[in-house]
């Protein structure tokens, strides 16, 4: 059987499972068609809101790498390194909704076999803001929109009814999710928080609030390590620094422990993976715990600000995975999607060794231990 890369997930159907996630490379009608051009079967807009925000002064984008051969991490560009992560303090978009409106209907015009997912952002404290929830629902689903993405993760907000505050809270996030289900006519995805003690609780209170779909994870709180020569945080403005995201490679674990509590709490709900993926294999991991699709965000721009190479990787990638397996009757995603999900287990149902095989939690040449002291007798 031939690959098959087409998937469909939440009732859209997809030409292949990648996505670029909401951030600075779908930030603008021109990137979003060039991601188009170049592969993408899904792109999420730049999270918008009704009203324009201002961002810091400075970059908001920065990139941690690690010196090959050392051990010093910075931000600072020099040869000879290591992408370890990316680190932000960008806010929403800061075109407001009436400048995507007209802007998304032509999207969808031109690429009406792409899928276009609109991230929306509000408030939560009162009917109101709840309102503005609806609006935007409104505008965008007009304009063509697939599917929506509701902001419940920007961890920049410092109104408590707003971005990862609402992700953290079980009430709003139901709250707010019926709110927008109240006149959507198209999937309602949440994108959660990774910030918070049981990210099941939260993903439990989307679903009862009639969500689609969970996108996970945002970006994880961090601060930039401080320059030891000038001992200023490497990201600051006039010496003040806020906490921002971390994403990229570092997060890939992370993101994956948090999803696999999902997928195991709901194995019969869609989720999008986010975090970390630069290749297929990284995307893999997602697909055997269930997700359906995946998102990509710090290699896109680190390639052309949209990724045309990381896109052509995924897609080949995928395309050999499935022809190594056909023996296995695989052709599609569904065929293997989740078949890692029951392999995460509670630490409790790990298997002990038997006393025989024990030596006081060392081995013999464990890596990262020191030898185990041999006792006299």
């Amino acid at each position: 059987m031939a690959a098959d890369l087409s998937t469909v997930y939440t009732g859209i159907r997809f030409e292949n499972p990648f996505m670029l996630a909401s951030a600075p490379p779908t930030e603008s009608d021109s990137n979003i068609m060039r991601a188009f051009e170049a592969g993408w079967g899904g792109v999420v807009t730049k999270t918008i809101g009704l009203h324009p925000v201002v961002n810091v002064k400075g970059p908001k984008t920065k990139f941690l790498r690690a010196d090959n051969g050392d051990s010093r991490l910075s931000m600072s560009k020099r040869p000879d390194t290591t992408l370890i992560a990316s680190w932000n303090w960008e806010l929403i978009s800061d075109k407001p909704l009436d400048w995507w409106i007209g802007r998304l209907s032509r999207i969808k015009r031109q690429y009406p076999d792409k899928v276009l997912v609109a991230s929306i952002m509000a408030g939560s404290g009162n009917d109101k803001e709840l309102h503005n929830w609806q609006t935007l629902t409104k505008a965008c689903q007009d304009e063509g929109a697939d599917a929506l993405e509701l902001n419940f993760s920007c961890p920049h907000m410092d109104r408590v009814d707003m971005g990862s505050n609402v992700g953290k809270d079980k009430v709003l996030c139901s709250v707010v999710t019926q709110a927008v289900k109240e006149v959507a006519r198209v999937p309602v995805w949440v994108k959660l928080t990774p910030a918070t003690a049981n990210i099941v609780e939260e993903a439990e209170a989307c679903f009862v609030g009639g969500a689609d779909a969970i996108s996970s994870s945002n970006t994880f709180p961090s601060l930039p390590l401080v320059d030891p020569q000038t001992l200023e945080f490497e990201m600051n403005v006039e010496g003040y620094v806020s906490p921002g995201g971390l994403g990229g490679p570092a997060i890939l674990p992370l993101s994956l422990a948090k999803m696999a509590q999902m997928t195991k709490a709901f194995p019969d709900r869609a989720f999008s993976g986010i975090g970390g993926v630069s290749s297929f294999d990284h995307a893999l991991s997602y697909f055997l715990l269930g997700c359906g699709t995946v998102q990509v965000c710090t290699a896109a721009m680190l390639d052309q600000a949209i990724g045309p190479n990381v896109i052509r990787k995924l897609i080949s990638g995928m395309t050999e995975f499935l022809e190594r397996n056909a023996h296995r009757g695989w052709s599609r995603l569904e065929d293997f999607r989740g078949l890692k999900r029951d392999a995460v287990v509670a630490h409790s149902q790990i298997k002990r060794p038997d006393e025989r095989e024990y030596h006081g939690g060392y081995e013999e040449e464990a890596e990262g231990y020191a030898r185990p002291e041999k006792v006299s007798s």
